[in-house]
């Protein structure tokens, strides 16, 4: 089905075939590309786009193709790797002023209902080209497999479409130089937004280069990143999350400096790429108002641990990351829009659906400055059901609690639920709070452990001695 009329030419070893398009009509017929023009394009015909395919020795499965539109012949290893791997790849004619339009509609058209090829496209895209990948990504969400955009443009319309992108989960990989002048203009802020969608995005900043030269020039990571993302990520809903459920994914922001010797340069890198992505399921149960978030792990440890918290997980998280690579599931409980803080009727559901889906009864209990006093009022109620608390910075005071819980502790100690406090000793919280927690839960005979990390203020991103935080809460969550 993927076979095509009229005169092949050669592009790098492998089968060219050019069409011209009608502009007005959209009408595909065979050319051939004149001989001065070698694997480029020389000659553009008023009214008509060039169009062109090349096709690999043997196609892939499925028939993966990547789609360009601006600057053929550019840098074009990462194409050529492509078609060794069995993939097509295709070129619609696109400048200034040739934009995505009705003409990429039909060249889409043209490519996967008359020759077979696969109905979401890798797209790659340099400069402009990267621009307009993301115009028809944005515009057409289901119909792209994933984007490899290079130094790319964009414009604000496209940046406020990436929603579609994510909630349909394309994902993306950026390659940008370190002095690219449009760095901070596009691949920043769609790299910043794509997360919070909770969408897939890979960065790789190489030092020291500017807008070119575009790629890399050994083509395999890029091509290895396309082979694998254009599969989708199969999804298997949660037994705990019910029929209606949104997935995001989980990952952290976390940079690694690498040297890539061919490319004569370290490259900064991050992203799903770099760093395991966990899945985040978000769901609606009877009873409960608001959501509950469950960030999943690849792989449950054996009893089903799980973190129980009031505050969204941030990607900078270092001690949930860790637990998630040590199989426990992470779970931010609802916040109902119409109190000031968690309800404990509502938590109590969230944990026995867990419960019943085989999760420990017994989760670890975890929060961060005024998210710690709503974990510890629920401990509070439900001693018997709480491994151990960990808090940073915690602020001791809970919105909804009859208590507080500073002035009532007995139960956790009654229970013999540990404690562990990690805060900044400029901390404007640390006395008052987690000073008075310890003074008063070793006072009942609790066991209470505190770790202070010297020049730092309120926000942290986990202790500075994160062995120690993992191994507390794996011990007691045994």
């Amino acid at each position: 089905m993927t076979g095509f009329d009229g005169e092949k030419t050669a592009w790098h070893g492998f089968d060219r075939y050019d069409f011209l398009m009608d502009e007005s009509t959209l009408a595909i017929t065979p050319t051939k590309a004149q001989d001065d023009e070698k694997n480029g394009i020389k000659h553009q015909i008023e009214g008509k786009r060039r169009c062109i395919v090349v096709v690999p020795k043997q196609a892939a499965p499925g028939t993966p193709w990547s789609w360009q539109g601006c600057y053929w012949d550019h840098q074009p290893q990462t194409e050529v790797e492509l078609l060794k791997r069995g993939f097509h790849i295709a070129y619609v004619e696109s400048d200034a002023k040739l934009k995505p339009g009705r003409t990429w509609e039909a060249w889409y058209e043209f490519l996967t209902e008359k020759h077979g090829f696969s109905r979401r496209p890798a797209f790659v895209g340099m400069s402009r080209g990267g621009e307009y990948e993301y115009i028809w990504g944005t515009t057409h969400p289901d119909k792209v497999s994933c984007i490899y955009a290079d130094n790319p443009g964009g414009n604000m319309d496209v940046m406020m479409k990436l929603g579609a992108l994510a909630t349909n989960d394309v994902p993306l990989l950026h390659v940008c130089g370190s002095i690219d002048p449009i760095l901070g203009k596009f691949t920043l802020p769609i790299e910043n937004m794509y997360q919070q969608f909770g969408g897939r995005i890979t960065v790789m900043i190489k030092e020291g280069r500017g807008h070119h030269p575009h790629s890399l020039r050994d083509p395999k990571p890029i091509a290895d990143w396309i082979e694998e993302n254009i599969k989708p990520v199969k999804m298997t809903p949660p037994a705990y999350a019910g029929a209606r459920l949104a997935r995001t994914f989980f990952y952290s922001n976390a940079s690694s400096y690498r040297e890539f010797p061919k490319e004569g340069t370290y490259i900064t890198c991050r992203g799903p790429g770099f760093v395991e992505c966990y899945e985040r399921f978000s769901f609606d149960l009877k009873g409960v108002e608001a959501a509950v978030n469950v960030i999943a792990p690849k792989t449950p440890a054996p009893g089903m641990p799980w973190v129980f918290r009031a505050d969204y997980v941030t990607r900078d998280a270092a001690v949930d990351l860790a637990l998630l690579a040590k199989g426990f599931h992470i779970v931010t409980g609802p916040v109902p829009y119409n109190a000031d803080g968690p309800l404990i009727s509502h938590w109590n559901i969230v944990y026995q659906r867990l419960t019943e889906c085989g999760f420990s009864r017994k989760p670890v209990m975890e929060g961060a400055g005024g998210a710690a006093g709503e974990a510890y009022a629920w401990a509070i109620e439900n001693p018997d059901k709480v491994s151990c608390i960990y808090v940073e910075n915690p602020v001791m005071h809970s919105n909804t609690a009859k208590t507080q819980p500073l002035d009532n502790l007995a139960p956790l100690a009654k229970a013999g639920v540990p404690l562990l406090h990690v805060c900044g000793n400029l901390d404007p919280w640390l006395k008052d709070n987690t000073r008075a927690t310890e003074d008063r839960y070793k006072k009942l005979g609790g066991q209470i452990t505190v770790i202070i990390d010297e020049g730092e203020g309120h926000f942290l991103t986990g202790s500075k001695d994160l062995q120690a935080a993992v191994d507390f809460i794996t011990r007691a969550a045994k």
